[in-house]
C-alpha cells in the first residue's frame, strides 16, 4: 500500500486539483475539524453507548461518489481506519489511493510519543464548516438514489 505523509498529501491536493482527500472518520470526528477540501465516508460510525461500528453502506457510498480512477488521498484519525479503507478500495479496484500516515490527529508509539505528526499538527489547512457537498449525508443519499 503507498503511504504519504500529511504534508506529501496536502502538496498532492495543492498541485493536483483532482486529488480528493477522503476522511474515514466518523462524522461527529470530521465536523470537529478536517483537512480543508475532504469528503466524509466514515469507515466506522460512533455509536453512542456501543464505541465504533463497521458502516455497512462504507462500499457502497465510495462507489457512488469517487470513480475507480480517482486520485484518492485517505486519512483518518491516526492511520489505522485509513490504511484498513485502502485495502478494502484496492479490492474494489481503486488503483490510485494512498494511505495518510499519521492522520489527522497524528500516530503515537506506546508511550504516547508521536511517531508521526497528523495533519493538525502541522498547520495545514483545516475547516469546520463542512460544504453541503463533503458530507456523509449528503453522500450517502446519493449512493441511495444510484
Amino acid at each position: 500500500m503507498k503511504e504519504v505523509s500529511p504534508r506529501e498529501a496536502h502538496d498532492l491536493m495543492q498541485n493536483d486539483p483532482d486529488c480528493v482527500y477522503l476522511d474515514v472518520r466518523s462524522v461527529p470526528e470530521f465536523e470537529a475539524a478536517h483537512p480543508a477540501g475532504a469528503i466524509n465516508i466514515p469507515l466506522m460510525h460512533l455509536t453512542p453507548g456501543v464505541g465504533m461500528t463497521p458502516n455497512p453502506e462504507f462500499a457502497s457510498v465510495v462507489e457512488a461518489s469517487l470513480p475507480k480512477d480517482s486520485k484518492l488521498v485517505i486519512g483518518c484519525k491516526t492511520g489505522g481506519r485509513s490504511a484498513r479503507a485502502c485495502e478494502i478500495m484496492e479490492q474494489m479496484g481503486y488503483k490510485n489511493v494512498a494511505n495518510v500516515r499519521g492522520g489527522f490527529a497524528g500516530a503515537m508509539n506506546n508511550l504516547g510519543q508521536i511517531t508521526e505528526p497528523g495533519w493538525s499538527m502541522l498547520s495545514l489547512p483545516t475547516c469546520s464548516d463542512c460544504s453541503e457537498e463533503s458530507r456523509y449525508e449528503t453522500l450517502s443519499r446519493k449512493a441511495q438514489k444510484n
